[in-house]
């Protein structure tokens, strides 16, 4: 079991550090070519740019058990087909009852932005959004443990 990040704007990436190292648990963190990611604790994956090289590599990288962070439903989609657990940077837990629902949401705000709709924009992180993924990435975590 492992965590896997999807590093190219993954904010958070020091708490998951933290929780990854207190649990003695893997660490890779993937990026592309245009970022630079440093860590003490995780392996640091560099992929070649490119459209959703990086997300490529994070979901063939996964197994079942193993625990992705992204922010990208189509990632969280393909990561929950795997058997792999999945949440968002903001520690949102991702999960077969609620991804169909995401997706579509991603779907229809294509649509409108397409048709020269306007969108909300994402709000900024927030003191909560760290305490959820502390919160959420232990309780994925002591899941994967007592499997």
């Amino acid at each position: 079991m492992k965590i896997i990040v999807d590093g190219d704007g993954c904010a958070g990436r020091d708490i998951i550090e933290e929780e990854a190292k207190a649990s003695d648990i893997g660490l890779i963190i993937y990026c592309d070519i245009n970022h630079f990611i440093s860590s003490d604790y995780a392996e640091v994956k560099i992929i070649d740019s490119g459209f959703q090289s990086v997300d490529m590599a994070v979901v063939n990288s996964c197994k079942e058990g193993d625990i992705v962070v992204s922010q990208d439903y189509g990632v969280a989609a393909m990561t929950l087909s795997k058997k792999a657990m999945c949440l968002s940077p903001s520690g949102y837990i991702y999960d077969n009852d609620n991804i169909d629902r995401l997706l579509m949401e991603r779907h229809i705000k294509s649509k409108i932005r397409r048709g020269g709709g306007k969108t909300s924009n994402p709000r900024k992180r927030t003191y909560e959004d760290d305490d959820r993924l502390r919160f959420n990435l232990r309780k994925l975590i002591s899941k994967a443990t007592q499997k």
